[in-house]
């Protein structure tokens, strides 16, 4: 994994002035059987030609705002409140008629375990052309031209034939480039991205992001990309967002983010991941659970964690008061929810 470098980001401000494509607002998601808040008042905005970065250990709630943001929540869960707005239309106000018309035209989503996604029981030509028959009218034979040229474009050799494949019949980086193909073909605006590069080798991994980041860059594709992996943050992502607990922690262009990290949960995942390990060879365990915070009523989801908290001496305040986002540092938009943040910066009264 430590051989992705592909940093292929855009200029700050060029993204800055792009408009909104994905922006969601006070977000809250739970289970109701177990009283579990899943997001908690989440804001996160993604715009035309941006790649997003959400990171978070397991749990942390990346995969189920990708699936809100779907509308496909598993059983159990449920949205207490909150809006996610794609072009300005907030899809959880959209009868399931209306959001069947957005899913795969206006926002699509790339699925972990793509051999798994894929129907057994149809070729992947036949798949990847059912977005165009749903959303563009086509038959299957007026779709088919688009098939091809979509394969081809995503790097599958002899795509006449690979056309005809069933999904047993497909390497997991092959199903991976079909699961592209198939989530593009009816040209969405922003594609939500969970973990795929995940169970792929070194090599296929980096060719999976260069895919991703040329789609940015030739259609101002817009991308949410879910994962647990900060190397590949920093080799695609212009921007990243850290989860905990369902909450953003910390957030900010990505270089600023992942060479000043503030919030002492987003250095704890650096010191825990490959980009550490490459300057002295050891990774750090993060101590505690996440699971522990779920329960928490006040105070800051990651202070039962915190060893920063017990050498600032700010332990009450941390477990009793929840921090908001804060200024974190020089780099624009760069923010971050701690207390000590704010006790270094002579801002805490």
């Amino acid at each position: 994994m430590t051989s992705i470098v592909l940093n292929a980001k855009k200029e700050v401000g060029a993204v800055q002035l792009a408009e909104p494509i994905l922006d969601i607002r006070n977000l809250n998601v739970g289970f109701a059987r177990n009283r579990l808040i899943a997001i908690d008042a989440l804001d996160l905005t993604v715009r035309r030609g941006e790649i997003v970065a959400l990171v978070g250990e397991s749990g942390s709630g990346k995969s189920m705002t990708a699936l809100t943001a779907m509308r496909l929540l598993p059983v159990g869960a449920g949205i207490i409140s909150g809006e996610v707005r794609v072009h300005g239309r907030d899809l959880l106000a959209l009868p399931p008629s209306a959001m069947n018309a957005v899913r795969g035209r206006e926002i699509a989503m790339l699925y972990q375990q793509p051999k798994i996604m894929l129907d057994p029981t149809a070729t992947i030509g036949r798949q990847i052309a059912e977005p165009l028959q749903i959303h563009r009218g086509l038959s299957l034979k007026d779709a088919w031209p688009h098939v091809i040229e979509a394969l081809r474009d995503v790097g599958i050799p002899e795509p006449e034939r690979r056309a005809m494949s069933y999904a047993h019949q497909l390497s997991g980086g092959m199903a991976q480039r079909v699961m592209i193909a198939a989530a593009l073909s009816a040209s969405p605006d922003i594609l939500i991205a969970d973990e795929p590069t995940t169970a792929l080798d070194v090599t296929v991994q980096a060719q999976i992001l260069k895919l991703l980041v040329r789609k940015r860059d030739e259609a101002s594709l817009a991308v949410l990309l879910i994962t647990h992996d900060l190397m590949v943050v920093s080799a695609i992502a212009d921007r990243v967002a850290v989860m905990y607990a369902g909450r953003i922690v910390e957030e900010g262009e990505t270089r600023a983010v992942l060479r000043s990290p503030r919030h002492p949960y987003t250095q704890a995942l650096l010191r825990s991941s490959l980009l550490a390990a490459e300057e002295d060879g050891r990774l750090y365990a993060i101590p505690g659970s996440a699971s522990a915070a779920r329960g928490l009523s006040c105070g800051c989801r990651y202070h039962p964690r915190c060893q920063a908290a017990r050498s600032l001496g700010i332990e009450e305040r941390c477990r009793s008061q929840e921090p908001s986002l804060s200024t974190a540092s020089a780099s624009p938009g760069h923010q971050s929810r701690c207390w000590g943040v704010q006790v270094t910066a002579g801002g805490m009264q």
